[in-house]
C-alpha cells in the first residue's frame, strides 16, 4: 500500500466523518465556547486536507497556505479567549457592585 492509497482509503474517510461530527457540534453546541472550539477544529481539519492535497499532488506551495491558515486559527482562538475572559471579568465586577 503506497502513501497515496493510505491517504485516499483510510485518512480521507476518517476526516470526512470527523468533519460531519464537528459540524454537528458547531451547529448545536450549547455555548459559544463550544462553537468556537468546533470552528477551530474545522479549520484544523481543513489544514489537514490541504496538507494531504499537497502530498498527493506534490505541491509544496500549499503547505505555506496551510501554515498561514493555522496561524490565523491560533490567533483567532487566542483573541476569543481574551474576549471571554474580559467579559467574565466585567460580569464579576458588576455582580460585586450589585451586592
Amino acid at each position: 500500500m503506497t502513501i497515496e492509497e493510505y491517504l485516499y482509503y483510510i485518512i480521507l474517510p476518517v476526516l470526512a466523518i470527523s468533519v460531519l461530527l464537528v459540524f454537528c457540534r458547531f451547529v448545536i453546541g450549547p455555548s459559544i465556547a463550544d462553537r468556537v472550539v468546533a470552528l477551530d477544529l474545522l479549520i484544523t481539519i481543513g489544514i489537514t486536507l490541504i496538507a494531504i492535497y499537497s502530498i498527493v499532488y506534490n505541491q509544496s506551495t500549499f503547505l505555506d497556505i496551510a501554515m498561514i491558515l493555522g496561524l490565523i486559527a491560533f490567533l483567532s482562538t487566542v483573541a476569543f479567549s481574551y474576549y471571554l475572559e474580559k467579559r467574565n471579568r466585567k460580569k464579576r465586577e458588576k455582580s460585586k457592585g450589585d451586592e
